[in-house]
């Protein structure tokens, strides 16, 4: 005989019978938590899964505390907070961190709930998560399950279409008419978000029963008729304006009554949360690493340790600063945290009072200025040597020419020798001067000179021009090559440029 085309889960209900079955106590054991051990059926969505949650949440079938000693007593409304979150994902692999993040509850919470899921037939294992030391933790992979209880309850009737595929593939096909109102009340409350019940905080009792009745008000038992949610219609009993109590006339007339505006914190000044011992330690230690250049890279607990002492004294930054003027600099650290260990050992102590530590840093701040001084005071030496004075060349060569040039320009000067200049060149011809400098060495000089402006330096030619005057350089170098150096150094000299060697 050929196999059926479909096959029903669970049986088929007895014809002319269109009630909701009675259902058993809803749990299901750690070793049947995997996808291929589930009885369930995958939800196509969020939004039908969401459906099975609150139906578990308000029949009262499973209780957490009928397997357990620990944990919630409860399927409530934070369990039903965590399954919205996994409603949304896709794959559904959430992280313990994750959930922490967007539910705010603590980490063994969430692996509680979880767990619930789970033991409720709500979740399913594809892929479980590992914890191996020295690599990433892997988060678990489930698969978003409906039970076959609330197929049972609510008269679904689904089909196989595969006879092939596992049996949690099989789809809906059908819902008996008493599950429909039901259904309709599910959706609902799957429509809408479920967030975190505010708790009041003028007792802890009342604190307590706003918490409790905000998880009434948000879950409520499906399976009662008489109770109602607040998007659904209904009545209540007691009357929520009856539990509003107002202060005596009296108290308001005296003005005994607490204001509802909170007043700020007396710990707190400007926004900000007062440092204790150890937070002006370790205030102090990120500054100094900040400030002081051998101190980069260590240890901020390490430093607050080093100045507890001080920081316990009320020193500051600059107060250490001066300190450490006091006791001297070293050139070469090894070990940040070791020095200022040794240079602060006893300075608590010794500067015991705010005066002598304001001494200390006035000194400081004196021999800082000073510092500064003596450095204006050396460049300007060096700029005036550069601008002003004579440096011998390096050339043994061209010192050896230059001596010689200055000796024989000076003995002319002295004889009063005045040249004779040549019609063919810019310069004067050298053949009947007396300094008797041959063309070979003529040429070498000026050549000289010409790679010397080429560069931007003209003080060969500007300090011939100072020492033996203008009309011996143009002698020696040419007018043209003179009045050209002449006007670059003119022009190095103004205010209005800035002239940077590369």
């Amino acid at each position: 005989m050929a196999a059926p085309a479909a096959v029903l889960f669970p049986a088929p209900r007895p014809s002319g019978d269109d009630a909701v079955s009675v259902l058993p106590v809803l749990f299901v054991p750690e070793a049947s938590q995997w996808l291929s051990a589930s009885t369930g059926r995958i939800a196509l969505d969020g939004y039908s899964w969401m459906q099975a949650v609150h139906w578990v949440a308000g029949c009262g079938l499973y209780q957490p505390r009928r397997h357990r000693s620990h944990g919630p007593r409860s399927f409530g409304p934070t369990t039903v907070r965590v399954a919205q979150e996994l409603a949304q994902l896709s794959p559904c692999r959430p992280g313990i961190a994750y959930l922490v993040r967007r539910t705010g509850l603590s980490e063994r919470s969430v692996e509680y709930h979880l767990g619930m899921l789970r033991e409720a037939g709500l979740l399913s294992y594809i892929v479980k998560g590992t914890r191996v030391r020295g690599e990433s933790a892997q988060a678990s992979e489930f698969a978003r399950m409906i039970p076959v209880e609330f197929d049972g309850a609510l008269g679904v009737r689904t089909v196989q279409r595969d006879v092939d595929a596992p049996a949690y593939t099989r789809a809906v096909s059908g819902i008996a008419e008493a599950g429909r109102e039901l259904m309709a009340r599910l959706a609902k409350k799957a429509a809408r978000k479920v967030r975190k019940p505010r708790s009041r905080t003028s007792s802890k009792a009342s604190a307590r029963g706003a918490c409790k009745g905000a998880e009434q008000r948000v879950v409520a038992v499906v399976s009662d008729g008489t109770r109602c949610t607040p998007m659904q219609v209904g009545t209540s009993a007691v009357s929520s304006a009856g539990t509003t109590s107002f202060p005596p006339e009296n108290k308001l007339a005296s003005g005994e009554t607490k204001s509802p505006t909170p007043k700020k914190s007396n710990g707190k000044t400007g926004g900000r949360r007062k440092l204790n011992l150890v937070g002006r330690r370790y205030q102090l230690a990120r500054e100094l690493i900040q400030e002081l250049d051998w101190l980069r890279g260590c240890s901020v607990p390490r430093i607050a340790w080093v100045v507890r002492n001080v920081a316990d004294a009320g020193w500051t930054v600059t107060d250490v600063k001066g300190w450490l003027h006091l006791r001297g600099e070293a050139t070469r650290v090894r070990r940040g945290s070791g020095l200022l260990a040794v240079l602060l050992a006893g300075a608590e102590t010794v500067l015991n009072t705010p005066e002598k530590r304001a001494g200390a840093i006035e000194r400081w701040h004196g021999a800082q200025e000073a510092a500064r001084l003596h450095r204006i005071e050396q460049v300007r030496a060096e700029r005036e040597r550069h601008d002003y004075g004579w440096d011998t060349p390096a050339d043994t060569m061209l010192k050896h020419e230059m001596e010689h040039a200055f000796g024989q320009v000076k003995d002319a000067a002295r004889r009063s020798t005045a040249p004779v200049l040549g019609p063919a060149d810019d310069s004067p011809a050298l053949t009947n001067s007396p300094l008797q400098i041959s063309d070979r060495e003529r040429n070498e000089m000026r050549a000289q000179a010409r790679a010397q402006f080429a560069a931007g330096i003209t003080d060969l030619i500007t300090d011939t021009v100072a020492a033996l005057g203008r009309d011996q350089a143009d002698l020696i170098y040419g007018k043209d090559l003179v009045r050209r150096a002449r006007q670059l150094n003119d022009f190095s000299r103004s205010s209005l440029t800035t002239y940077k060697t590369l």
